[in-house]
């Protein structure tokens, strides 16, 4: 068993619009914590063009460093595993927020952080078939507005909200 969060920014708080830029996964019983940092910067800069972007990149530095523990990590990396767990998924009111902890079941950690980087932290990837069937998806659309065009709605698009008398 395994518990997650995802990391977010959160460029003006108090538009509760963010971002999300990493995963972090803890398991006890593996002694398994760690994260990844995956910052989309123009994802940020659409959300709001003045962010110190480079703020942004240092505070997010931390959290792997964290995680590792160790003396690099600061007086928070030097408490146990699960307690810097907690302390980083706790509630935020910062450019720098997690969402709830959510829990799970599997064999490979590093194979979860993966596919939650993916689903939540990546932008979606377009996917090679529908791009190969652009050109037959096209002619198929065209086809069906033709046909179906002249029947669906036209009883709306004919009468007038002027009556002729």
């Amino acid at each position: 068993m395994y518990d997650y969060a995802i990391v977010r920014v959160v460029p003006r708080v108090e538009r509760e619009e963010f971002v999300n830029v990493g995963a972090l996964v803890s398991c006890a019983k593996r002694r398994f914590l760690e994260a990844r940092i995956e910052l989309n910067e123009p994802r940020l800069i659409a959300i709001d063009p003045t962010l110190d972007v480079e703020i942004v990149r240092s505070y997010l530095a931390a959290i792997p460093l964290i995680c590792a523990g160790g003396e690099q990590s600061g007086p928070i990396g030097q408490l146990p595993q699960r307690e810097r767990f907690h302390w980083l998924v706790a509630p935020r009111s910062t450019i720098i927020q997690t969402s709830r902890v959510h829990t799970g079941f599997c064999k490979n950690l590093d194979a979860v952080l993966e596919r939650l980087l993916d689903a939540k932290v990546r932008p979606p990837q377009v996917k090679p078939s529908a791009v190969e069937m652009t050109d037959v998806g096209m002619k198929q659309a065209i086809h069906f507005l033709s046909v179906t065009a002249p029947t669906v709605g036209m009883e709306k698009l004919s009468t007038s909200p002027h009556k002729e008398d």
